[in-house]
Parts: structure tokens; sequence; C-alpha cells
């Protein structure tokens, strides 16, 4: 894998390429959602809030048939998660530009929130016992294996989206330079089409990882408690 270039330096800090493009799509889409609520309207929505009020609902509805009763609460960072890496994929198709999630560091970084959000919402839910607890269930002993599991889908979330839209690239540049200008428009909607999928594939993984550290919740609550007279 190739050095990403560094663009420019910010004291010790240098600035690659990949961050630019990430700055740029977060600055991209913080504009674009403020233009969208700037206007709202119910009576006369228009083109533009009727698309926008349609992502909304099927990220909502994807979420709640996940986690129906913490829909609202999940859907900030889930949306929000889904909304950049599907843009952040989409980005290879600009010319001159490369996606930041074919960069290993920008997927271990996006790898890295989904592990965080998972203990927060999980402790917000269950609490702090209640969500450590349940890493000894059913059996102490386990506890290492536990921890394993959390740090290996971990690492498995950001190479797999990594290793994707790396050979996506790589196979449109290749299919590009063999057949030349014979090709751009299948190559351009197959691009299309498997970066909506990973992005759609990322943020359902997080969305099923979050789940699962919020039934720490239900595991404590279905546990039989004393008897009382």
């Amino acid at each position: 894998m190739d050095t990403v270039p560094v663009l420019f330096q910010i004291g010790p800090f240098g600035i690659t390429a990949t961050v630019a493009t990430t700055w740029g799509i977060l600055l991209a889409l913080g504009l674009i959602c403020g233009l969208l609520t700037r206007h709202l309207s119910t009576e006369n929505p228009g083109f533009p809030q009727t698309l926008a009020e349609g992502v909304v609902q099927t990220i909502e509805a994807a979420i709640a048939a996940v986690l129906p009763e913490e829909t609202q609460r999940i859907l900030p960072f889930v949306g929000s998660l889904w909304l950049f890496v599907a843009t952040a994929n989409l980005t290879g198709l600009v010319p001159g530009l490369h996606s930041p999630t074919g960069d290993l560091s920008a997927t271990a970084a996006l790898a890295f929130l989904v592990f965080l959000s998972v203990h927060w919402f999980g402790i917000c839910s269950a609490g702090l016992k209640a969500y450590l607890r349940h890493y000894l269930a059913p059996n102490p002993v386990l506890l290492p294996f536990h921890l394993l599991g959390e740090l290996s889908r971990t690492l498995a979330l950001a190479i797999r989206l990594f290793g994707n839209i790396m050979s996506l690239e790589m196979a449109a540049l290749l299919v590009l330079l063999v057949a030349g200008l014979l090709a751009p428009v299948p190559v351009l909607m197959l691009h299309v089409i498997e970066a909506l999928v990973q992005a759609y594939i990322f943020g359902m993984l997080a969305l099923i990882y979050i789940a699962g550290g919020m039934q720490s919740r239900e595991e404590s609550n279905s546990r039989p408690k004393g008897k009382t007279r």
C-alpha cells in the first residue's frame, strides 16, 4: 500500500490528502444540512426537502427494524455515519480525488468511533455496573474472549471497508486502462452501487454492534430477583 502524500504542514502535523478530503466532505455535508433545514415547510416542502426527508425516513426505518425502542437515540449517530461513509465512498468518482475510505487510517478511525459508541450507548442504556457485568456472563472465565471479540470485530470492520473500497478503485482503474473510454458508464454504475452497498453494510454492522451492547440492559432486567414478602 502506497504512503498517502502529505499536502501541507500544520506545525508538526502533516495533513494528507485523506485528511483534507475528509474535512471537505464534513464541510460539504454540514453546509448541505444547514441549507436544507434553513427553510423547512409543511405545506410546500419542495423537492430538496422531500428528498432529504426520504433519506432520513429510510435510515430511521432501518434503525427501527433493529432497535425500535431506541430509534431516536441512535438515529443521529448511525445516520451521520451512513451519510459520511456513503459520501466518502463516492468521492473516488471525482477526478483527481480518492475515497478517504480507501485509506486504512480513515477506516480505522471510523471503526474506533463505532467501538466507542457501542460502549457509550450500552452504558447509557444499562448503567455502568450492569454493562460491565455482562462481560462476565455466563462465566467470568469468558472475559478474555469477550474482550478479544470486541477488538477483533473492530479491526475487521476497519479492514473490510478499506479492502473493499481500495479494490473497487483499483478494479475500476484497470478496466478503464484496458478498455479506455469504451466502458466508462458500466464501471461508473458499478462503482456507485458498490460504494452505496459498502456504506450500508458498514452502518448496519455498527447498528448491530450497538444493539448488542444495549442488550446488557435486557439481560440485567431478565435476571431473577430475590423473593419479597
